[in-house]
C-alpha cells in the first residue's frame, strides 16, 4: 500500500510507515500525479482534497489531521465512494490554552482583572466547552451561544446572540465555518454584530478567518466599540492583511491549535482510522515517539502575589504567546507573495509548544484557590 502524507502532519512518516510505503510531500506541492498509484492521502489544512486533486486516482482513503474540514470536498468524496475522516477535538485543549495565555497577557499589559468579567463564548463544541471550563475556573461569568447545540439540548442557559453581545466584556468565537442555513457562520461577525457589542469589549477570533468581516472589525476598533483584539486567524490566508495585524493587540499565524499534543492527536486519529479502514494492525508506538517536555518543572513563590499574576508568570514560562505576536508582525511588512510564504513558513516551522499538562508545579505559599485554578488549567501540582 502507498500512502501520500503532507509534510506538516506531525510524525507522519513515523506513523504511517507502519502501515505502508509512505511518501512525504510539502503540503501545497501535492499534485494529482503524486496520487496516481496511491491508496491513501493524509493531509492538513493547506492541502485541498477536491475533485481537481483526486479525480481519476485510486485513492480510497483521505484523512485530515485537523479538526476543521473547510479544505475537504466531502460531498464529492462521498459521491465517489472515497472514505474520509477528520480529527474533531484534536487541538481543542491547545486552543483553550492559547486563549487563556492571551487573556492573561492583555490583563498584565492593561491592568484589568479577569475574575468577575463576563465572557461570551460563541460556539460551545470541542473548543468552546474547554474555554467555558477554564474561564469558569478563573472566576469569570460565562455566557454561551450555540444555536445548533441549543436546538438539541435541554440546557436552558444558552443565550441569544444579541443578549450575549450586549452583556459580554469579552467575546470569543469558536464556531466552524458554515455557509449554509439554518445556522451559517460565514461573516457572522459583521457590522451588525459589532454594533450590538457592549462598548469597549475585547474581541477574540481563534476559529476561522472567514467568520469575521475584518473591515467591520476595524471600524469597530477605530470607533471604540472594540477596545482590544486577539486574532489568530485571517481572511485571506496565507496572504493575510497587514492592516488587520496592526490593529490587533495580540496576533498570531493560525497556530492557536498548534501545540505538540494538538497536532499529534490529529496524526493519531488519522492513523487509527486508516488502520481500521484497511484492516491493518496498529503497530505504531505513540508513547515512544514523544519528546521530553522543554519545561517539565516550575518552581514558583506565590507569597504576596495576586492569583492572576502567578498564573501569568507560570504560563509565560511554558508558552510565550508574545513571541508569536512578534513573528507575525515581522512577516507582515513584506509584499503579498512574501507574506503568504512567510505565513506558511511560520506555521510549518512552528516551535515545539507542549501543553500545560506536561509541567509539574512546585509552589510555595499558594492558597487552595490558586492551586485549584492552576489544576483547572491542566498543570500537575506536586505534593
Amino acid at each position: 500500500m502507498k500512502i501520500v502524507c503532507a509534510e506538516t502532519v506531525l510524525l507522519g512518516e513515523c506513523a504511517f510507515s507502519n502501515a505502508g510505503k509512505t511518501i512525504v510531500i510539502p503540503d501545497r506541492e501535492i499534485t494529482r500525479d503524486d496520487l496516481l498509484d496511491a491508496d491513501a492521502l493524509i493531509i492538513r489544512s493547506k492541502t485541498k482534497a477536491t475533485e481537481e486533486l483526486l479525480k481519476g486516482t485510486p485513492v480510497k482513503f483521505v484523512g485530515t489531521a485537523t479538526a476543521g474540514t473547510d479544505h475537504i470536498d466531502a460531498g464529492w468524496l462521498q459521491q465517489r465512494g472515497i472514505y474520509w475522516c477528520a480529527s474533531p477535538g484534536c487541538n481543542a485543549n491547545s486552543v483553550s490554552e492559547y486563549l487563556i495565555a492571551g487573556l492573561l497577557t492583555l490583563r498584565s499589559r492593561h491592568g484589568f482583572d479577569l475574575e468577575g468579567k463576563t465572557i461570551g463564548v460563541i460556539g460551545c463544541g470541542n473548543v468552546g466547552s474547554r474555554v467555558v471550563k477554564k474561564c469558569h475556573a478563573l472566576g469569570m461569568n460565562v455566557l454561551r451561544n450555540d444555536p445548533p447545540l441549543a436546538a438539541v439540548s435541554t440546557d436552558p442557559d444558552f443565550q441569544s446572540l444579541e443578549n450575549l453581545l450586549a452583556e459580554s466584556d469579552i467575546v470569543t468565537l469558536h464556531v466552524p465555518l458554515v455557509k449554509h442555513k439554518p445556522w451559517p457562520t460565514a461573516r457572522m461577525a459583521d457590522y451588525t454584530f459589532f454594533e450590538q457589542l457592549k462598548p469597549g469589549a475585547l474581541f477574540i477570533n481563534a476559529a476561522r478567518g472567514d467568520i469575521c468581516d475584518y473591515d467591520a472589525l476595524m471600524d469597530a476598533k477605530n470607533g471604540g466599540a472594540v477596545s482590544r483584539t486577539i486574532l489568530d486567524v485571517w481572511s485571506p490566508e496565507p496572504a493575510f492583511r497587514p492592516d488587520v495585524v496592526k490593529l490587533a493587540d495580540l496576533a498570531s499565524p493560525h497556530i492557536a491549535g498548534h501545540s505538540y499534543e494538538g497536532k499529534l492527536n490529529g496524526t493519531v486519529a488519522c492513523y487509527n482510522e486508516l488502520c481500521n479502514f484497511f484492516e491493518i494492525s496498529k503497530d505504531w508506538n505513540v508513547a515512544a515517539s514523544l519528546p521530553a517536555p522543554a519545561v517539565p518543572f516550575i518552581e514558583a513563590d506565590c507569597r504576596g502575589k495576586d492569583d492572576e499574576d502567578v498564573l501569568h508568570e507560570i504560563i509565560q514560562q511554558v508558552y510565550q504567546i508574545e513571541e508569536d505576536d512578534r513573528l507575525i508582525r515581522e512577516a507582515a511588512v513584506h509584499g503579498e507573495i512574501d507574506r503568504a510564504r512567510n505565513f506558511d513558513a511560520l506555521r510549518k516551522n512552528y516551535r515545539m509548544r507542549r501543553e500545560f499538562s506536561n509541567t509539574t508545579l512546585h509552589l510555595t505559599g499558594a492558597g487552595q484557590e490558586l492551586k485549584r485554578k492552576l489544576g483547572s488549567m491542566g498543570f500537575i501540582l506536586a505534593d
